[in-house]
């Protein structure tokens, strides 16, 4: 007799087919939908290395900020559906590189922007009191 309230064998590695890079009309895979803070961050980069080319758009003026709301809604879809992938995991790994690069990028900039808020002034207060005596 078989125990009714056993778990049942959860065999997820089942043999789906790659469409990746196949374009629209395909279905997209568990695990690819979510937020893409590569593609928010990086923008028009992230979409020439996942030949997403309507992220492009991110370089025109005024258009830019709204595209890289839609590049980090609708840009891990947009990239499965247009570049070939290994796999899901494979996807998964290098958009959290894209991810990473695109985090560090910013904070890095964010850090020297601060360093530089606060030596400009301190140099230029140096400067004139050098130039004082």
């Amino acid at each position: 007799m078989s125990d009714i309230y056993k778990t049942p064998d959860a065999n997820l590695a089942h043999d789906a087919v790659n469409n990746s890079g196949k374009g629209k009309g395909h279905a997209i895979p568990d695990g690819v939908k979510g937020w893409s803070w590569g593609a928010f961050l990086l923008g028009w980069i992230w979409a020439i290395g996942n030949r997403t080319w309507i992220g492009l758009l991110a370089l025109v003026p005024y258009i830019g900020f709204v595209m890289a709301i839609i590049l980090g809604l609708k840009g891990r879809e947009w990239a499965w559906q247009n570049k070939q992938w290994d796999s899901v995991e494979h996807f998964n790994r290098v958009q959290k590189r894209w991810s990473f690069w695109g985090v560090t990028l910013i904070v890095g900039v964010a850090l020297i922007g601060i360093m530089a808020a606060i030596a400009i002034p301190a140099y230029q207060e140096y400067v004139n009191a050098a130039g004082a005596r």
